[in-house]
């Protein structure tokens, strides 16, 4: 078998890197923007390059490397269409090459090439666990910029990004989980002292709140505590 190319091993060892910092990196942001980063540093012809949450239509920026993935996201919510829609609705990954000819996008295409000077895109559908959660998207002034070795490399940085999207969100569903916990104990506590009830009693009680009002648990929680009086000012100096 011959040796690796030395380009190829400057490649696996970028990857394990940014594998590595998925597994060690906390901060999804800053992983987020280490992709980025990479993303234009190795794709020979990808000049400028951005995550974007996609949800009901709307694009909200994640990351991005300028201002340029920022405009083109705005101008395909403007429009209500574009490549990293349709990347996220019809299919895994989207290519432009010729911008500024194309039609099937006729309220964008001249307005987005004019104001950014793009001209080729190549967008991925960002996914986990069977669900969509954004798009990653290549941008570059040059005609027919990517080809078969850009989609393949930029699938992987799909899949990095994709999997630091979920473990942002798991740990979000976590911290949510954490704080609702905390409100109901701090309710319950409420309850049991001003009612003289036990702990069963007193979430029966914020359950049957939460049923009769239909609003959540941890919403009847934050009701019950916003409602108690504040502590008595200390003796002045």
């Amino acid at each position: 078998m011959p040796d690796p190319e030395p380009g190829q091993v400057d490649l696996a060892e970028q990857f394990a890197a940014v594998s590595r910092a998925l597994l060690a990196e906390h901060d999804v942001p800053a992983t987020l923007a280490r992709i980025i980063v990479m993303a234009t540093e190795t794709i020979p012809h990808c000049q400028h390059a951005g995550i974007d949450l996609v949800e009901g239509g709307v694009i909200t920026p994640v990351a991005q490397s300028d201002e340029v993935p920022a405009r083109f996201g705005a101008l395909q919510t403007e429009t209500g269409e574009g490549p990293c829609l349709d990347a996220i609705r019809d299919q895994e990954m989207f290519l432009v090459g010729h911008l500024s000819e194309e039609s099937r996008w006729p309220e964008l295409a001249a307005q987005a090439h004019a104001e950014t000077g793009v001209q080729s895109i190549l967008a991925f559908r960002l996914f986990a666990g069977g669900r969509t959660l954004a798009a990653l998207n290549l941008y570059s002034a040059e005609l027919d910029a990517f080809g078969d070795h850009d989609i393949a490399i930029g699938s992987i940085f799909a899949a990095h990004a994709a999997v630091a999207l979920q473990s942002a969100r798991a740990q979000q569903t976590l911290e949510e989980g954490l704080r609702s916990r905390d409100l109901i104990g701090q309710a319950k506590g409420i309850l049991m002292s001003r009612d003289s009830i036990d702990e069963d009693a007193a979430f029966d009680l914020l359950r049957r709140a939460s049923q009769r009002l239909n609003i959540k648990l941890r919403d009847v929680a934050t009701q019950i505590i916003e409602s108690q009086p504040p502590p008595p000012a200390g003796p002045r100096a």
